[in-house]
């Protein structure tokens, strides 16, 4: 059994942004999970409804930022950003930061004497003095109880939607008014799909107008890098340490406005001949055959191939799992979010969690990838204080991009 000082489980935006801090300041930090993993099983042809600006990995200005990752290679990624390039600079910051990254699963995590025990898929263990959960959404996909027992293959959630031509040909009622409900079904009509779209809502929030405030000169002074939320409201959300000391009854409410189902102001044209039902949701849904014979709260009827949905993310730590009932039932909750107090760390000491997870502590900017900014030097500081300041310095932050060539290199054999 191997062991360090702080595993970090997930190599997304918030892991890499967790190890870079970690390792900045001679942290011993083992990082598990493939790189940019959740990303690469998003649809084929999507595109970050964040702007360019909200769009880095850790400090927007720093070494691991988009403009770092464009000095370094051929890749320009206007906004807005595909996701194919996303992934790209994820993966180069994955080797800026993490070039002995461990790709293996872990299965499991539980309490060992003055730290975890880590279970690996292959049978081996890691033990880890603190755990940073950066695990993202995994396993939280919100589906209607009116859709349980149907086959995956008559119902799937837009985080299975990884390739939309899957969907050509048939017809596709998709479900709810959200970035992810819509540019998915933009994406499915586009490759071919006979969609329509359903919403509870009396109509789509388009943002047209954040969007021609986003491109105008006022943006540096409506919008702060970590750009989540109204105007106003965005200023609150982009200072996470204030937020957490806000009471639940201001922290609840704003959250809320902050990441109401909106979609982006360039899906607009694209889904000009997408039917759009309003005011209405699904009361039933049964397999007709091969397809699915659906009824709407308004009695209306429509045999269907798919229903994909777009009905966001359900958080439960306490189902997480990675987590063993044991460690999990010590957990301190509130709707389904960990507890967490500086550092992101829970009512179980050491034990970390960042990302999505970290949202009701720390606000609706922990759902993006913006929060990395903040994420990572708070976790740092935590974890360097409780070991005492030990080795602080030790190591040099992350540093700037290495040539092409070098990256390339450190890439050989993936």
């Amino acid at each position: 059994m191997s062991s360090c000082q702080v595993a970090v489980v997930g190599a997304g935006p918030y892991g890499l942004a967790a190890a870079a801090a970690l390792r900045g300041m001679g942290i011993d930090t083992h990082v598990l999970g493939e790189e940019m993993s959740y990303w690469k099983q998003m649809p084929r042809g999507m595109l970050l409804r964040s702007p360019r600006h909200a769009s880095s990995i850790a400090d927007p200005h720093g070494p691991l930022g988009l403009d770092a990752y464009e000095a370094d290679s051929d890749d320009r990624l206007a906004g807005p950003l595909p996701l194919a390039g996303f992934v790209r600079y994820g993966e180069w910051v994955q080797r800026q930061v993490v070039p002995d990254l461990d790709r293996r699963r872990v299965k499991r995590i539980e309490r060992d004497r003055g730290g975890f025990r880590l279970l690996i898929e292959d049978g081996d263990e890691l033990r880890a003095t603190r755990v940073v959960l950066a695990t993202g959404l995994m396993s939280c996909a919100r589906r209607p109880p009116e859709l349980a027992g149907l086959s995956a293959d008559m119902v799937s959630h837009t985080d299975e939607l990884a390739e939309p031509g899957d969907l050509a040909g048939k017809t596709v009622l998709a479900v709810g008014g959200g970035q992810s409900a819509i540019e998915s079904a933009a994406l499915v009509h586009e490759a071919g799909g006979n969609v329509e779209v359903v919403i509870r809502a009396a109509q789509v929030r388009w943002l047209t107008r954040s969007g021609r405030m986003h491109r105008s000169r006022l943006r540096p002074l409506l919008y702060p890098d970590q750009d989540v939320g109204p105007v106003g409201l965005n200023q609150i959300a982009s200072r996470p340490a204030a937020f957490r000391r806000l009471p639940a009854r201001v922290r609840d409410p704003l959250a809320a406005r902050c990441i109401r189902p909106a979609a982006a102001d360039w899906l607009v044209q694209r889904m000009a001949d997408v039917p759009i039902l309003t005011g209405r949701r699904i009361a039933s849904a049964s397999p007709a055959g091969a397809r699915l014979r659906v009824r709407l709260d308004d009695n209306s009827e429509r045999t269907v191939d798919h229903i994909l949905l777009g009905t966001g993310y359900r958080l439960d730590v306490r189902a997480h799992p990675l987590l063993g009932a044991s460690l999990a039932g010590e957990l301190r909750a509130r709707d389904g979010y960990p507890r967490l107090g500086t550092g992101f760390e829970s009512s179980v000491p050491g034990l970390h969690f960042v990302g999505a997870m970290s949202a009701e502590s720390f606000g609706p900017g922990m759902r993006f990838v913006s929060g990395t900014w903040f994420t990572g030097p708070e976790l740092a500081r935590r974890v360097a204080e409780e070991a005492g300041g030990a080795r602080r310095g030790a190591a040099s932050p992350p540093r700037r991009a290495p040539s092409r060539a070098a990256a390339d290199a450190s890439s050989t054999g993936r």
